[in-house]
């Protein structure tokens, strides 16, 4: 994420320059009067009394806003590096949700985290406000690695059972990092070190994928039976459930992979050939696109809440940790679908309500950004371990990948929208509120995967079930085949 939090100076520490903008007045100690422009004041120096309140808050010289001046005038460029941020999320979201399903989610997972790691140390290196522009542009590609390849991978490797436990657990780490975030940056103020310190945790992540399987699921799908066979071996071992040749040999996986690999190269025109696959689709990029509006719409719509960028952080990562249990009972009893639609609701109803308060009822203002925040997280949560459900094995990365890819133009817009409280105050809200609404009716129309097992194929997407075991799914594998 593009560091650009404004922080006031610590009292216990050396005064430095800070920005402001004025509009009128003199400044006390100061010959320069260039109204309505910003002038730099030194710490500790005050106003008259005709002097206005600072219109913008103040950037430490420390912060990258107030390094490269991205105050008044230029406070535009501030948000827009949020926006090319996000741009590159929506890039790579499309590239490495085909190449994981073209060349394996493990080795693509290597490449993002290698290119997190670099793009990271080169963005705490720039010189100029493009040059990290375009740096944080090319590690939201490398980022978007992570998101779509960590969940389906786990979910390749799990049972019905187990399947949301780990859905909910793994998202829980994020909520942590959210939240660990709030204090590194609190207690770093210099940017290039905070990008610094959040870069580094990637290159344990790297000597971590020695133990990560990759997914028998894809190996079977592209004919590398010797492979699937020896990480289930070894799955079955350390599960405690050692299997013999003869249950798990090598001519039933050939079973299995025979119709699989009639698709060896996915496409993304794949996800629309076939009518049911097609529906489902265009329904995800309407939910992804509506979940990530109102997510980061709501993380970055902060004013007025009465809180530093710091609080604002804690808070909204604190009220995540009861919207994983909100998700992990709803999904179990409620279901996907409704989970989604009912959180969406709620995102919705939040924007709706802050509406409809004045400006001086601050408490009610944060308490519904609160609760809002907890709804878009249990939505974001759930759209995850949905969409990885609905999709096939053989296009489950490139219809994740198309989806976060329409999510992530959600994401990047909402830096945009949020400018539209220029042309009417309340608009950026209607405009949340109003998306959201529409994917909670959008998601009503999705099929529910709950209980039900991963689709392997194309043909069992179009059956509307999927095979429950490998030998009921070798019987309509054979049909299609002859």
């Amino acid at each position: 994420m593009a560091v650009s939090a404004p922080a006031s100076a610590s009292p216990t520490r050396r005064p430095s320059p800070t920005l402001q903008c004025g509009v009128k007045g003199r400044v006390a100690g100061s010959s320069r009067v260039r109204p309505p422009q910003c002038r730099a004041l030194r710490a500790g120096s005050t106003t008259t009394q005709s002097s206005p309140p600072p219109l913008q808050p103040r950037y430490p010289s420390q912060e990258a806003g107030g390094h490269w001046d991205l105050v008044c005038e230029q406070k535009g460029l501030n948000k827009a590096t949020s926006t090319f941020f996000f741009a590159g999320v929506l890039v790579g979201a499309v590239a490495f949700g085909y190449l994981s399903d073209r060349f394996g989610r493990r080795r693509l997972l290597l490449v993002a985290y290698v290119s997190t790691l670099a793009m990271g140390l080169a963005s705490a290196a720039s010189v100029s406000y493009i040059m990290f522009a375009v740096i944080r542009t090319l590690t939201g590609t490398a980022l978007a690695g992570f998101t779509i390849i960590v969940m389906p991978l786990e979910l390749e490797w799990l049972d019905t059972e187990h399947r949301t436990v780990a859905g909910v657990l793994s998202s829980t780490f994020w909520t942590g990092g959210v939240m660990l975030l709030a204090l590194i940056g609190y207690l770093i103020r210099d940017w290039r070190w905070l990008l610094l310190t959040v870069t580094l945790p990637c290159i344990p992540g790297i000597f971590s994928l020695w133990w990560v399987p990759e997914s028998a699921r894809w190996l079977l799908t592209q004919g590398r039976l010797e492979e699937a066979h020896r990480y289930l071996l070894c799955c079955a071992r350390l599960n405690g459930r050692p299997v013999g040749e003869d249950s798990l040999s090598l001519e039933e996986l050939s079973k299995v992979a025979a119709v699989e690999r009639v698709v060896r190269r996915p496409s993304y025109l794949d996800l629309f050939r076939t009518p049911r696959l097609r529906h489902i689709s265009l329904c995800c990029m309407v939910v992804w696109f509506a979940v990530n509006l109102s997510y980061y719409g709501l993380s970055l719509d902060f004013s007025g809440l009465g809180l530093n960028v710091y609080q604002t952080q804690l808070l909204f990562g604190a009220v995540e940790l009861p919207s994983k249990l909100l998700v992990y009972i709803s999904v179990r009893h409620a279901g996907r679908r409704l989970t989604i639609a009912g959180t969406l609701l709620g995102s919705a109803l939040t924007f709706g309500t802050r509406l409809l308060l004045s400006s001086e009822m601050v408490s009610w203002s944060t308490t519904l950004a609160v609760i809002g925040k907890g709804f878009s997280e249990a939505a974001f949560t759930t759209t995850y371990l949905f969409t990885s459900e609905l999709y096939p094995t053989v296009l489950r990365q490139t219809g994740l990948g198309l989806t976060a890819l329409v999510g992530r133009l959600g994401g990047s817009l909402a830096p945009l929208v949020a400018l539209l409280d220029g042309v009417w105050l309340s608009l950026p809200k209607i405009t949340y509120g109003g998306i959201a609404l529409l994917a909670a009716c959008t998601a009503l129309l999705l099929p529910e995967t709950r209980q039900a097992q991963l689709p392997q194929t194309i043909q069992d997407v179009e059956r509307k079930s999927a095979p429950s075991s490998l030998q009921e799914e070798q019987m309509p594998m054979k049909q299609v085949h002859n």
